[in-house]
């Protein structure tokens, strides 16, 4: 046996050693444990039961899942099988899957070699059972495919959750196991995709255009934000996950399509909480000859739709608010807003004044900060958390807005609207910017923030600005975030509920010594794996440890692994390992 076979085998549970065991014992009858034919499966469990009708006709069904319990009572068993819509009991007798004179498949198959979590195959008619329940009584059972893995045994009892898989890292990193066992999860990720199926079908029967632009971007433009960089080999040039899709779907406008969106990926290089994650999905729409009037109406109309979809009402419960998707919803300039709050008035006060009046505000703010930013940062501080039901936050000041127009009537502000609902941004629209030199002079006005340290500023897309140049119509766009959506609509606590696999730390590992530090001292290579298991992991933490201690760890290790070819070391072996580390 080589070393890395022992430290595989120390790796296992016993429950695992055991399935792996039934693995080889299915083999030698004969049983492929992951058969590749398919399996033509006529019906799920949840239509089985909605269907049933106690007069009519039994119902002949193929269904296949995972066994998730299993009750033997002699020569009849029940079982619970889930498939991918919810779960069925299975009534399993031996003579009926066994009808001849051998009776493996029943009395050692099914009832010793199968286990919990085993995908398995049964043929066999409806019918209701002596206390009510709709099952299946089983004439045919096939294995499927061998679970090797022991899942979480969630037990429930009189509506009470007991051992239930919760701990969140674990639920995120191993989301293929709380998908299985935990209720409810699943749903969520459902109704994620009615969001998104829903909001397609708006789009597309507004007659607006779905399209695909670049991830890796040589310039990361479109917003303000930190990008990942990567390097391309064969061009030799460095390029950016991108932060946004708006540059190049204006490129389109000026393309002649009225309307496009794109649904994808984007990524910012930022840190990690419970509303944000460094890649996260968004939705950008841009629209010719609208503005953000005609945005605001039409994004109401959007979220009400999708939220009767998912919910069945325009209402939905986050934590502790009750919030209503019912348009209209209130539109408030950010200016007032943070008078409405704050009691300062921000309207024409200079870069200096408003610095002054954030301190006052006890706001963290820097040199770094132009005007845009501090103002940013102040009704973020102060107001942003106080939208509970959707408000529009409308006519953001041009040092915000670098890619807005500038407000028809109100000078130095810009047609630009955020949509707030339960204390969080969901959507950033404009009257979009179309004139190509008024776009260059706010691109240089971004740089000069970049200059003094901003390093979320904007880069100047010089091609873009070309693009405009051959004229853009008047357009108006948005950005709706889809993750933040979902946790709206599901009424979940965070991003990393609505995210099949949210972005996690690495798993941490105990520190281990090389193989080589343990023989330098006499351990033979074979032994390095055990002592590991019995907690040595340096070689230094064997120092002032009893001989005899040690070998009966190992001579249980051993045992209970049936390593049955390892030579168990002597207490004198082991004492002159330990007298070494002297």
């Amino acid at each position: 046996m080589s070393n890395t076979s022992i430290m595989n085998i120390l790796e296992l549970s016993e429950q695992e050693i055991n399935r792996r065991e039934s693995l080889d014992e299915l083999r030698k009858l004969g049983i492929d444990p992951y058969p590749a034919a398919e399996y033509p499966t006529n019906a799920f469990s949840i239509d089985i039961k909605s269907e049933f009708k106690d007069d009519a006709e039994p119902r002949q069904v193929c269904v296949a899942g995972r066994m998730m319990s299993k009750r033997i009572m002699g020569k009849a068993s029940f079982a619970e099988l889930k498939d991918s819509k919810g779960r069925i009991q299975v009534y399993i007798t031996r003579d009926d899957i066994c009808p001849g004179d051998d009776k493996t498949l029943y009395n050692t198959v099914f009832k010793r070699l199968l286990d919990l979590g085993d995908f398995i195959g049964v043929k066999g008619f409806v019918f209701r059972t002596q206390t009510g329940e709709i099952s299946i009584h089983a004439q045919e059972l096939v294995l499927l495919s061998k679970s090797l893995k022991p899942l979480p045994v969630v037990k429930e009892k009189d509506g009470q959750v007991y051992d239930s898989f919760e701990d969140p890292e674990l639920r995120y990193r191993r989301r293929y196991i709380d998908l299985i066992v935990n209720k409810g999860v699943k749903e969520t990720f459902e109704k994620r995709a009615t969001i998104i199926r829903t909001m397609r079908r708006i789009f597309d029967d507004a007659g607006f255009t779905e399209v695909e632009t670049p991830i890796l971007q040589q310039i990361a433009g479109g917003a303000s934000a930190r990008p990942f960089i990567t390097h391309h080999n064969a061009l030799n040039t460095d390029l950016y996950l991108r932060i946004a899709t708006e540059l190049y779907l204006k490129r389109l406008i000026v393309g002649g399509f009225e309307g496009v969106y794109e649904i994808g990926r984007n990524f910012r290089n930022e840190g990690m909480d419970r509303s944000h994650n460094p890649e996260f999905t968004c939705m950008e729409l841009y629209v010719s000859y609208k503005d953000y009037n005609w945005m605001m109406s039409f994004t109401e109309q959007l979220l009400e739709k999708i939220c009767i979809a998912v919910n069945g009402t325009t209402e939905v419960t986050i934590g502790d608010n009750n919030v209503s998707f019912k348009a209209p919803y209130r539109r408030l300039p950010i200016l007032d807003a943070i008078k409405e709050k704050t009691g300062f008035d921000l309207n024409g006060k200079s870069e200096d004044e408003i610095r002054t009046i954030a301190r006052k505000l006890n706001i963290e703010v820097d040199d770094t900060m132009g005007k845009g930013k501090l103002i940013d940062e102040i009704f973020g501080e102060t107001c942003e958390g106080s939208f509970i039901q959707p408000t529009f936050i409308t006519d953001y000041p041009v040092e915000m807005s670098p890619l807005t127009k500038m407000h028809r009537s109100k000078p130095g502000l810009t047609e630009r609207f955020e949509l707030m609902v339960n204390g969080k941004e969901l959507a950033n629209a404009y009257s979009e910017l179309n004139d190509p030199i008024d776009q260059e002079e706010r691109f240089k006005e971004q740089m000069k923030l970049a200059d003094k340290g901003d390093d979320e500023a904007m880069v100047i897309d010089q091609d873009f600005l070309r693009a405009l140049q051959y004229g853009m119509p008047p357009t108006s766009g948005i950005g709706i975030g889809i993750d933040r959506l979902a946790i709206l609509m599901t009424g979940q606590p965070s991003i990393q509920e609505v995210l099949l696999f949210p972005t996690m730390k690495p798993e941490k590992k105990a520190p281990k010594d090389p193989a080589d530090k343990y023989t330098a001292i006499g351990v033979s290579e074979y032994i390095i794996p055990i002592l590991q298991k019995c907690g040595y992991n340096t070689v230094e933490s064997m120092n002032g440890q009893n001989p005899q201690k040690i070998q009966q760890q190992i001579g249980e290790i051993i045992k209970k692994f049936k390593l049955a070819d390892i030579q168990k070391p002597s207490v004198n072996d082991i004492a002159l390992w330990l007298e070494k580390l002297k």
